[in-house]
């Protein structure tokens, strides 16, 4: 163990300097016998000894030492769980993505870039905000990557692969999409074959059929803004008691950003043969306005990603106590 100041890390300790040897002194030739007149000498006396302090001990109470460990142990039981949710959800995104190779290299690599970039779907899963059973619309559903999420969770959590710090898994969730895009249903349905519903149709005219979970991801922005009040007003019919609904919107009060998303999704409609169709957004005031007329109590959630968009998870739920 080295000392701080001795660079060759030889640490000795201070050597405790010799006892003296106590005694009475020796007597000269004078007085080894007592002379008359002559005073007797006094006893010699020892010197005293050196008297060592010994440092003064500090003692650490009971509950400072308790509450360190405490600490440490959480921190570390955190570590952990970061850890087992990271590789729990590297692994949901492969066995979500996976099917998507049937269908060329677009397919699967749109899927995996998707599903591992795009912070909306492990929120969903982390959160438990689809119940375990439940019967989801998924409108606008694209090439079906919320359906191959849900079945890999489900498939995950039956094999006890869940990490216990997320929510509920939703095992068994029976999926519905509605997707105007022909050639993202095929990918969809070849990816999840029976295990999953497809529809190709325009959500504005499409039937809705009864839902516990209603999800609009990136969806409503394409259509004006009356047709959007009519497809929540549809939405809010479909879902009963309980019922969620799950909004992802863009927030028209932060522009700049705002004004990025749309000009990244007018591409996105271009490469996908849509054209380029007007975008219709909303401060996400007027988007909580609409869902509280119609019932729902709302909840929002940042849900941006890296790049600078600026999108919001609106949860919106129906109290269980009122009926469609």
């Amino acid at each position: 163990m080295s000392r701080p100041g001795d660079p060759t890390g030889e640490y000795r300790h201070a050597q405790p300097e010799s006892p003296l040897v106590s005694g009475p002194p020796a007597l000269d030739r004078h007085d080894r016998v007592h002379q008359p007149g002559r005073a007797a000498p006094e006893p010699a006396t020892a010197p005293a000894m050196a008297t060592t302090t010994a440092p003064a001990t500090t003692t650490v109470p009971a509950t400072t030492t308790t509450t360190t460990t405490t600490t440490t142990t959480t921190a570390t039981a955190r570590a952990r769980a970061r850890t087992s949710g990271e590789a729990a959800w590297r692994a949901l995104v492969a066995a979500a993505s996976a099917p998507y190779r049937p269908s060329g290299r677009h397919a699967f690599h749109f899927a995996r870039n998707k599903l591992g970039g795009d912070p909306v779907f492990r929120h969903v899963l982390e959160r438990g905000l689809i119940a375990p059973r439940a019967g989801i619309l998924d409108l606008g559903s694209g090439q079906g990557l919320l359906a191959s999420l849900l079945r890999a969770a489900g498939r995950a959590a039956h094999e006890g692969r869940w990490p216990a710090e997320w929510g509920a898994p939703p095992v068994d969730a029976r999926v519905t999409g509605i997707e105007l895009m022909a050639h993202d249903v095929a990918r969809a349905e070849t990816a999840l074959g029976p295990d999953a519903t497809f529809i190709c149709g325009d959500m504005r005219e499409a039937e809705f059929p009864p839902a516990d979970v209603v999800v609009i991801f990136d969806a409503l922005h394409y259509i004006s803004a009356a047709e959007q009040e009519h497809v929540l007003e549809r939405v809010r019919g479909a879902l009963g008691p309980g019922g969620v609904l799950l909004l992802r919107v863009g927030d028209t009060a932060a522009r700049r950003r705002f004004a990025f998303g749309q000009w990244v999704d007018r591409i996105t409609m271009a490469v996908r043969g849509g054209g380029f169709g007007r975008l219709t957004g909303r401060p996400v005031a007027g988007w909580r306005d609409s869902l509280v007329r119609l019932g729902f109590s709302v909840d929002a959630y940042p849900m941006s990603g890296r790049p600078p968009f600026a999108n919001l998870l609106l949860v919106g739920r129906i109290a269980p106590e009122l009926a469609r």
